[in-house]
């Protein structure tokens, strides 16, 4: 009885540790699945964090694509709406014809010319930039007044002739330019003089209005079209020629003439002439 009793133990001890040995082995292999299957999640995450990344690359390229195409028609309709011809080089070199004039011009204030019986205009777009010019100069007590502005094709013809009378067609050819090649024709230049210096002349040269014009003008977008050893007129220390504040400052900074710069160089500044 006692054996037989052992017995039973000894087999319901044995059952039960195969059938605890089993349960582990379950527990195991649910655990080795729990885990292949959370690798298999962290995977698939990742690809998919991957293709969420490449798809938002995607769009924030053709967000990109979208405004650098936004800009260009932008840029083009500015364009458009500009003269090509500011910032051509028109001293003997490219012609404007009888008909040229300039899409908006301006009256000059009196108080700022030289001689108050003759009106000057000037393009409208560069008005606000050469009254700031005279506003600014006079801060800083210097006087500058304007001897000249836009001048059509025929008044330049006129005055052309008035000095070739006077002078001689050589020596005019010196000094003024044929009608179709002023840069006066085009609304953006300037002839500057100053109190008690004959206009037009070299006088004009040794006076604190030149000097001060030398250190500042760039800043309002102006330059000095015919400066000393030109190889086009005399120096004309009067003449100046609005070609946008970049463009100005760029020269300046380089020690560079307008007529010395490539015109195709010149040309990419054409589209922020005003800004």
């Amino acid at each position: 009885m006692t054996l037989a009793y052992g017995g039973y133990q000894y087999r319901q001890s044995h059952l039960e540790n195969i059938s605890l040995g089993e349960k582990v082995t379950e527990l195991e292999e649910s655990l080795r699945l729990s885990e292949e299957n959370l690798a298999s999640a962290e995977t698939e995450k990742a690809q998919l964090a991957d293709q969420l990344n490449a798809e938002k690359a995607r769009v924030d390229a053709l967000g990109e694509q979208v405004g650098e195409i936004s800009d260009t028609v932008g840029d083009l309709d500015k364009l458009s709406k500009l003269d090509p011809e500011l910032l051509q080089k028109y001293s003997k070199v490219y012609f404007l014809n009888e008909h040229y004039v300039p899409s908006r011009l301006a009256s000059i204030d009196s108080e700022y010319l030289y001689n108050e019986a003759s009106s000057q205009q000037i393009h409208a777009s560069v008005w606000p930039f050469l009254e700031d010019l005279l506003q600014d100069a006079a801060n800083d007590d210097v006087t500058l007044m304007i001897i000249s502005g836009y001048r059509s094709f025929g008044a330049q013809a006129s005055i052309k002739s008035n000095y070739s009378v006077t002078y001689g067609s050589g020596t005019a050819n010196q000094f003024s330019a044929d009608q179709g090649y002023s840069e006066h024709q085009l609304g953006t230049t300037v002839d500057f003089g100053t109190p008690g210096v004959s206009p037009t002349t070299l006088e004009f040269q040794n006076t604190d209005a030149y000097r001060w014009l030398l250190d500042n003008a760039h800043k309002y977008g102006f330059v000095l079209s015919y400066p000393a050893g030109n190889t086009y007129y005399i120096f004309e220390p009067w003449h100046w020629r609005f070609v946008g504040t970049d463009l100005a400052r760029d020269l300046h900074q380089d020690e560079k003439n307008f007529y010395d710069a490539e015109q195709r160089e010149i040309d990419t500044y054409l589209l922020n002439i005003f800004d």
